[in-house]
């Protein structure tokens, strides 16, 4: 090093200084910085100088902080004559953050008089666009304005880049419109923009446009619509653009093959994809996450888990968290547990299981999977949670039956200050449904307008599903009408709403609007339309739906169509048409479709052909302990309790055990669940208490027992208590103490509500002048003024 203390010497410190920034030399650079900081005698323009070659120096080594303490160093007067050193501070911090500090750099320059320039802008836009802060942007964009820079194609570009990030899409489109002269990148700018939001008609078309007025697409043109058109899963759209990459000589590298490879996984086309993939010479991880993803859309996840090896072996480094993600979303679709938990094992290893992408996979691979519980064991000590993890969890809750544990979820989201996305509500809304809880259902929908989810189709069609299975069909429909687009499920969604309230002649009529408009009915809409029939004892127009289907909208009947034609015939006490149908099949009934014969049988006391079909279910295999409640409870109610007992033996024998009967009702806001003769609830004494007194008060209506409904040998005051704290009968009474008079009573049951409670319910409506509804597995049941909606169809 020179001598300190000479002008000589520090010129010799400033030269050497000039070649630490070409070569980005921090090391050197500091050393030099620490001697120039002990010479003496330098006058104040060397000074000055030294500062701006600092400053310089650590903008380029990427040391954005330690440049500002320099820069702020210079007096203020020699600052204000440096504008380039300005622009270099404000695009440092824009590259590289924080982000507000960029903006800070910007506001301080301007309230020191400085004029910013075109270069300026385009740098502190890109801060803007980094933190989302559209206000800051907007108010930048008005400085330009009276500058007369708006029409700069560079600061215009920037505007486009800033108003598409901020996701206002109208702003870009005018300020794109309005540029005197635009150039590739421009166009670039607002393709991409388009594209990220997901809007494939404008995307396209700004291609199309851009080609139009003579600017031809370069490989960045290429890279900012194909996923777009992927994501659209428009085939012979990413083919043409494949085309155009080969016609245009444009360069087949590694970025854009692995586009074109994306481009045809995501639109199901994994023969080409696996071709693109052999035929690149080069290949980066992400084109092997590419792939593995390719074969996780197509349901290929052998093969995708088959590349993750090969690259394991070819690229002898770890793979990214983006590609792990990849692969224990496989693993998810594939339902394995067992490689799900390798691959956890995996990530702790590489260190990657603390990463929120990897860990989000992770947590919705073990709710898909069914393992709730270790999907909650993963979730708990989570470092970092957000919309997704909780959504994941919330969703894998109710997928598995846990909607009570969904909705505890929901509430511990809130207290944690996360906020609810799309996708958590589409899984907290099906969680009200199941629980028939109106009140959560309500502010859900409330929270889905506030933050302009309701707009979406899929929130529409799981408000239509809520309300309707809450007990408020009419509030289903008006969601339905206000709908300004509608897909096949809205209306299958709306016709599904009828039939479980027993409104056939509803559903009907709405499948006759359906024809009129550009949704065809599908093989669902049929299974609706027969089950909706089934509950409302339209056996002739049932019939008539069942044959039209294959004639007039060519859908072949499946299992579930003749399980609902078996069912409605069953009901409508049509035993043999309903077993001569199921010998008519095409295909060899299950259990499911013997069983729908079977409770048929209870229904109507018909145990020779119970047994009969009692005989076929064993043959096939029994599927749930259904079928063994049914036949148990078609011998008790013959009195034939030594058949019924070896039902029971049997059922043992097999594993199958019988689900208790549970009833759940919402009040104020929580959801209380009740089994039969169940003590454990807090009010008991008190629900117990107005029991009894309704039922002095039913049998002095004239109500009795039906004893046919205890599947006990037991004698009959015993079984007037089993009856009386039934699940459902024990949460009406629950609701009669807690909610206020105006206030219907709503229960969803589990099972199919007894004959008994069905009759007992009917007298408390005319005692008490109360409203009540159940939902059970079958349909809904609207009690009023000893009357129910079913007609006794049920």
């Amino acid at each position: 090093m020179p001598n300190q203390g000479s002008v000589s010497t520090i010129r010799n410190y400033l030269q050497l200084l000039e070649g630490c920034i070409e070569s980005k030399s921090l090391k050197q650079g500091r050393v030099i910085h620490q001697c120039l900081l002990k010479s003496n005698g330098e006058d104040f323009s060397a000074q000055s100088s030294t500062l701006d070659k600092l400053t310089r120096l650590y903008i380029s080594c990427k040391k954005p902080q330690l440049a500002h303490r320099v820069f702020n160093s210079i007096p203020i007067q020699e600052r204000k004559n440096k504008t380039i050193l300005w622009n270099q501070m404000i695009r440092a911090y824009a590259w590289d953050g924080p982000f507000e500090k960029a903006v800070d750099l910007y506001d301080e320059m301007v309230g020191s008089g400085i004029t910013p320039t075109k270069y300026t802008y385009p740098f502190v836009l890109k801060a803007c666009s980094a933190l989302l802060d559209a206000e800051t942007g907007v108010k930048i964009h008005a400085h330009a304005k009276r500058q007369s820079l708006d029409g700069d194609v560079y600061v215009c570009t920037a505007l486009v880049d800033f108003y598409l990030k901020c996701g206002r899409l109208g702003d870009a489109r005018e300020v794109f419109d309005g540029m005197p002269e635009r150039d590739v990148v421009a166009w670039n700018a607002m393709v991409s923009g388009f594209s990220s939001h997901g809007c494939y008609w404008d995307a396209v078309g700004l291609v199309l446009e851009m080609q139009h007025q003579g600017m031809e697409p370069n490989s960045s043109t290429v890279l900012a619509v194909l996923p777009v058109i992927g994501e659209a899963s428009r085939l012979n759209e990413g083919k043409a653009v494949h085309c155009f990459c080969f016609r245009k000589g444009i360069k087949f590298d590694v970025m854009v093959g692995t586009a074109i490879l994306d481009m045809y996984g995501k639109c199901g086309l994994l023969v080409y994809a696996k071709k693109i993939f052999h035929g690149l010479t080069i290949k980066n991880e992400v084109t092997w996450s590419a792939i593995i993803g390719a074969c996780v859309t197509c349901n290929s996840i052998g093969e995708g888990l088959e590349f993750f090896e090969k690259m394991r072996m070819e690229l002898y480094g770890s793979p990214s968290p983006v590609m792990l993600a990849t692969v224990v979303r496989g693993c998810a679709k594939l339902n394995d547990l067992n490689i799900g938990k390798q691959l956890h094992c995996y990530t702790i290893k590489l260190g990657f299981n603390s990463e929120l992408m990897v860990g989000n996979t992770l947590l919705s691979m073990y709710a898909k999977c069914g393992s709730v519980d270790d999907a909650m064991k993963f979730f708990e000590p989570m470092q970092f949670k957000d919309s997704v993890s909780y959504s994941a969890l919330i969703s894998g809750c109710v997928q598995n039956g846990y909607a009570e544990e969904a909705l505890q979820m929901f509430n511990k989201m809130q207290l944690a200050g996360v906020v609810p996305e799309l996708a958590t509500m589409m899984g907290f809304l099906p969680a009200c449904s199941y629980l028939s809880a109106l009140q959560h259902g309500i502010c859900g929908h409330s929270y889905s307008v506030v933050r302009g989810f309701a707009s979406d189709i899929s929130i529409s069609n799981a408000l239509i599903d809520m309300y309707s299975k809450c007990g408020k069909v009419d509030s289903a429909r008006r969601v339905f009408d206000n709908m300004s687009h509608r897909d096949v499920v809205s209306w299958n969604a709306m016709i599904v709403g009828y039939g479980i309230h027993g409104l056939g002649k509803d559903a009907i009529t709405l499948f006759q609007q359906m024809q009129n408009g550009p949704h065809k009915p599908d093989d669902v809409t049929f299974i609706a339309l027969l089950s909706a029939c089934s509950h409302a004892g339209l056996v002739t127009e049932g019939k008539h739906l069942f044959l039209v289907m294959s004639k007039e909208f060519n859908i072949a009947p499946k299992m579930d169509h003749y399980f609902c034609m078996v069912d409605l015939l069953g009901r409508a006490g049509f035993l043999d048409e309903a077993h001569k149908l199921i010998k008519t099949m095409p295909f060899e009934a299950d259990a499911h479709i013997w069983n729908a014969l079977l409770s048929a049988c209870r229904t109507h006391k018909n145990i020779e052909l119970g047994e009969e079909v009692s005989s076929k279910i064993q043959a096939v295999g029994p599927t749930s302990t259904g079928n063994f409640v049914l036949l148990f409870n078609l011998y008790t109610t013959a009195r034939r309790w030594d058949d019924a007992a070896n039902v029971r033996i049997h059922q043992k024998e097999l594993g199958f055990k019988k689900k208790p009967g549970c009833s759940w009702i919402e009040v104020n806001g929580n959801i209380h669940a009740f089994v039969g003769g169940d003590l454990s609830h807090k009010e008991s004494y008190e629900i117990y208490k107005k029991l009894e007194d309704l039922f002095t008060e039913m049998k002095r209506l004239g109500y009795n027992t039906e004893s046919d409904f205890v599947y006990h040998d037991v004698e009959e005051e015993e079984k007037e208590k089993i009856l009386l704290y039934h699940s459902e009968k024990l949460a009406v009474a629950y609701g009669l103490i807690s909610l206020k008079e105006d206030k219907p009573i709503v229960i969803t049951k589990n099972l199919r509500v007894c004959g008994d409670c069905h009759t007992a319910l009917k007298y408390i409506t005319i005692i008490t002048k109360r409203e009540i509804t159940v939902r059970d597995t079958s349909r809904f049941h609207h009690f009023r003024d000893g009357i129910c909606s079913c007609g006794e169809f049920w």
